[in-house]
C-alpha cells in the first residue's frame, strides 16, 4: 500500500497540544503510532487537504453525515462485528474506506476515545453532532446486553427505511423545482436582454406605454442593481436558514405549518407517522422500555409539532393512562394510527403492531408521491405559460395600441 503523507494534531500526557506530519499506509496506522508515543490525537488528515489543497467549506454548509451514510455504516460496522473482528479493528476499516470525511473524523475520534477507557456508546455519544441520540442508544443497549451487531442491524434498517422515503420525495419535488428554476432564469434573461431591444422600439413609436409593459421597462432598466441584490438576499437567506434552522423557535412556527399546509400537508404527516412508527418498532423490539422509546423516537421525529406531542404522550402515560387514548388526542395522527396502537397494546403485540403502521404509511407516501407528481405537473406548466406569455403579450400591447391608432385614423 503507497505511503501518504498525514497532517495530525494530539494532547500530550502532560495536557499539551501537538502537532506535526507523518507518513503512513492510512490515518489508523497514524493514530497507532501517535498511541505508541503516548499521545492522544485530536484529528488526523491527509497533507492531500490541508493548506492550498484543502476543502473549502462555510459554517454550516459543510457536508454532513447524511442518514444514508449512517445506514451503509451501521450496515458495514455489524457485518464486520458479525464476522469477528474486534470492535476497533472495524472501527479502523470503516473509518479509512468512508467516504464521508466528517464521518471519518468522528469515527477516529471514537477510536481515542475509548482507547482512553470510554465505552463505545459513550465514544459515540461525545460526537452528538455525527450519531443522533437514537442510534446511541441502540447501541448501548445492544452493548449491555451482548447484541450489538443486532442492534447495528436494526439501526441499519430503520435508516434505510427513512432513506427509500427520503428519495421518494426528492423524486416528487425533482420536476417542480427543475420547472420553477427554469421559470426564473427566463424570467431574468428576458427582463434583462430582450426587453431593451424592444424599449428602443417604443421610444420612436412614441406615445404613453400600457401600465404592464411600463413595469418591465422599469424593472430592465433597473436589472443592474435587483438582481446583484437578489443575489446577495438569496445567500443571506440561505446562511440565516441555516442558522435558525434547527432552533426550536424557528421550528415551532415552520413544522405545524407543513403539517397543515394545503397538498402537501398530508405527505409530509404521512412521512412523520411512518417514521415515528418504524423507529418506535424497532426500539421496542430491541428491548428499550416505552417511555425512554417515546422520548428518543420524538427527538429523531423531524418534526417539532410531532415531538411535541410526544411528549403529551409521555405525561399522559406517567400518569397511568394507555397508550393509545392519549395519542387519539393528539391531532397530529391520523385516528387509524390510535385505533391500531389499541389493538397491539391488548393483543400484546404492539412492536409487530407498529411495524404494520409503518408499512402501511410508507406505501401511502409512495402513492401521495406519485399522484403529487401528476399533480404539480400541469400546475407548474401553467404557472410558467402565464410567466412567459404575461411578458410577450406586455411586450407585444404597444404594437397592438399603435395598429388600433392607425385604423382609427
Amino acid at each position: 500500500m503507497p505511503l501518504e503523507e498525514y497532517q495530525w494534531r494530539a494532547v500530550s500526557a502532560a495536557g499539551g497540544e501537538a502537532k506535526g506530519a507523518l507518513e503512513a499506509a492510512s490515518q489508523s496506522a497514524v493514530i497507532a503510532k501517535l498511541k505508541a508515543q503516548g499521545l492522544t490525537p485530536l484529528s488526523v488528515v491527509p497533507l492531500s487537504k490541508t493548506g492550498l489543497n484543502r476543502e473549502i467549506s462555510l459554517p454550516g454548509f459543510e457536508r454532513r453525515v447524511a442518514t444514508k451514510d449512517l445506514a451503509v455504516f451501521a450496515k458495514q460496522f455489524a457485518g464486520l462485528i458479525h464476522a469477528g473482528l474486534p470492535l476497533m479493528r472495524a472501527l479502523s476499516i470503516i473509518a479509512d474506506q468512508t467516504e464521508n470525511k466528517r464521518l471519518a473524523s468522528a469515527l477516529v475520534a471514537v477510536q481515542s476515545d475509548i482507547e482512553s477507557g470510554r465505552s463505545f456508546s459513550a465514544a459515540l455519544a461525545a460526537q452528538p453532532a455525527v450519531f443522533p441520540p437514537l442510534l446511541v442508544s441502540l447501541v448501548s443497549l445492544g452493548e449491555t446486553g451482548g447484541f450489538l451487531a443486532e442492534s447495528l442491524d436494526a439501526i441499519a434498517r430503520s435508516y434505510r427505511s427513512d432513506v427509500d422515503l427520503q428519495q421518494k420525495i426528492k423524486s416528487a419535488m425533482t420536476y417542480p423545482l427543475i420547472v420553477l428554476v427554469i421559470a426564473v432564469i427566463g424570467v431574468i434573461a428576458m427582463i434583462t436582454f430582450v426587453v431593451p431591444i424592444f424599449e428602443g422600439m417604443f421610444a420612436s413609436m412614441g406615445g404613453e406605454l400600457p401600465v404592464p409593459t411600463q413595469i418591465l421597462v422599469v424593472l430592465s432598466r433597473n436589472m443592474a442593481w435587483i438582481l446583484p441584490v437578489l443575489i446577495v438576499l438569496s445567500i443571506a437567506g440561505a446562511v440565516g436558514y441555516q442558522r435558525v434552522k434547527n432552533t426550536d423557535r424557528f421550528r415551532g412556527i415552520v413544522d405545524p405549518f407543513l403539517l397543515r399546509m394545503p397538498v402537501f400537508g398530508s405527505l409530509v404527516t404521512k412521512i412523520a407517522v411512518a417514521r415515528f412508527a418504524r423507529n418506535l418498532s424497532m426500539m421496542l423490539k430491541a428491548g428499550v422500555p416505552l417511555m425512554q422509546a417515546l422520548d428518543l423516537v420524538g427527538r429523531a421525529a423531524n418534526n417539532k409539532a410531532v415531538e411535541d406531542a410526544l411528549q403529551s404522550v409521555r405525561e399522559s402515560i406517567r400518569l397511568g393512562r394507555s397508550f393509545s387514548a392519549p395519542l387519539a388526542k393528539a391531532a397530529v395522527f391520523p385516528p387509524l394510527v390510535a385505533q391500531m396502537v389499541s389493538v397491539g397494546e391488548e393483543s400484546g403485540s404492539l412492536p409487530d403492531m407498529l411495524e404494520s403502521i409503518a408499512d402501511f404509511y410508507e406505501t401511502e407516501v409512495n402513492a401521495a408521491s406519485e399522484q403529487l407528481t401528476s399533480m404539480i405537473e400541469p400546475i407548474m406548466m401553467t404557472i410558467l405559460g402565464l410567466l412567459i406569455g404575461g411578458m410577450v403579450v406586455a411586450l407585444y400591447m404597444p404594437m397592438f395600441t399603435m395598429y388600433d391608432q392607425l385604423g382609427a385614423q
